[in-house]
């Protein structure tokens, strides 16, 4: 009954000054909001990412130049490093060294815009094997066809691309048998893919695919390639063809420290594993940066508190001369600012989803990404964990000050 008392008295209290207690939690109502979107828009992400990882296939390895990254940061390097060559691939592709190896393409990033006549569009362009990626996406031209093996050998300059670079350098014309440039170089269309927005890691409509040969020499200059996609025989082969991979690496570049690899290879799982480690880590340091407002939402409530202490002096001596005890006080301001914490938790959790749908809705259909809407209950945990301890710790001190109070002074209080 006393704890039941104190919650109405409570409740009493905080009604009588709605608009400031409206004001007060404005700070948690704020923290908790963001780190609901934060969590939720990353679990998004999340399960976004390891669809498209997903998407090329459970047998899919692929090789990357460069030590292999232990951080977020050091992804960057494996764009620089050139480790990984032609001979490498030829040496691959001998079944004596790798017998369970299905298919194997070597891919270049081009960075740059494409132009035709006064129109430029700025896609994703990367030289690849287009019969290597029509198998493992199964996306064909629309129109045209396919370059081959033999473009590649010859480094011919043609071009694949997609619905919306072709409507926009081409608009409602049609663009086999057209040049565009790519960094001043002519490159026939032979082929456009249909509109299928993104499969795995490709928007299909943003893309303009090449040989990666001509990329490498006529566009890059140069000798080595981003990375290698290879496909097993089948998933059950797959640690076995990874070991396959590093050992025939590791004998062509002459390494016998498996620490000292200028190479690394990733599969499925280990690829879903790093981009959930990634985003771990960008989700804490975001939540982390976020916990700055609830700190600061705290002190206001501890200040507000402090106020309300001072302002109910006579109440408090009133309470204590008819028999209430300083664990009555105490437990009555405590339950406020718990009370006050708690409301703001649970605007901030419903700002939080509302904000993370928004983004999900924004995602899907303006950028057109498979982002569906993600909303972790350990969020709603943690968002009403974290209001009600703010409301403990930053309460506890304000509900001491008021229970110290003397009940002959607090009468005498004006």
């Amino acid at each position: 009954m006393r704890l039941k008392h104190s919650f109405k008295t409570a409740l009493q209290g905080l009604s009588a000054h709605k608009s400031r207690s409206g004001l007060t939690i404005l700070g948690i109502v704020i923290g908790i909001a963001s780190i609901i979107l934060i969590m939720s828009v990353g679990r998004g992400a999340e399960n976004l990412i390891v669809d498209q990882i997903s998407g090329l296939g459970v047998e899919t390895l692929v090789i990357r130049p460069g030590r292999e990254p232990k951080g977020p940061s050091d992804f960057g390097q494996t764009l620089f490093s050139d480790s990984l060559k032609s001979r490498d691939i030829e040496l691959l592709r001998n079944k004596n060294n790798v017998p369970f190896l299905g298919d194997i393409a070597p891919a270049v990033i081009v960075p740059g815009s494409v132009s035709y006549g006064g129109e430029t569009y700025r896609p994703t362009i990367f030289g690849w094997s287009a019969e290597f990626l029509a198998k493992t996406l199964n996306v064909y031209p629309e129109t045209g066809q396919l370059f081959d093996e033999t473009d590649i050998k010859q480094k011919a300059p043609v071009a694949v691309i997609g619905s919306k670079v072709k409507s926009e350098l081409f608009g409602e014309s049609d663009a086999l048998g057209e040049n565009i440039k790519i960094k001043n170089k002519n490159f026939r269309v032979i082929g456009v893919f249909p509109a299928r927005g993104q499969v795995s890691f490709f928007n299909m409509d943003e893309v303009v695919l090449l040989p990666y040969s001509t990329a490498q020499s006529y566009l890059l200059g140069i000798d080595y390639y981003h990375e290698v996609v290879v496909k097993a025989t089948s998933p059950d082969v797959i640690n076995r063809t990874v070991q396959d991979i590093k050992d025939t690496l590791r004998g062509a570049h002459g390494i016998t420290d498996p620490t000292k690899d200028d190479f690394f290879v990733v599969t499925q799982e280990g690829m879903v594993e790093q981009v959930r480690t990634i985003i771990s880590v960008l989700t804490l340091f975001l939540s982390a940066v976020v916990a700055i407002s609830l700190v600061v939402g705290g002190i206001g409530i501890m200040n507000i508190m402090l106020v309300s202490v001072s302002e109910r002096t006579h109440e408090i001596g009133l309470r204590k001369a008819i028999g209430a005890t300083d664990r009555d006080i105490m437990t009555q301001f405590l339950l406020e600012a718990v009370i006050l914490t708690a409301v703001g938790g649970v605007i901030g959790i419903v700002l939080g989803a509302l904000g993370s749908l928004a983004a999900s809705v924004i995602a899907s259909r303006a950028l057109a990404l498979g982002w569906f809407f993600a909303f972790p209950l350990s969020a709603v945990f943690l968002g009403l964990g974290v209001s009600a301890a703010v409301g403990l710790v930053f309460g506890i001190y304000p509900a001491r000050q008021a229970a110290a109070k003397n009940p002959i002074e607090a009468l005498r209080y004006e």
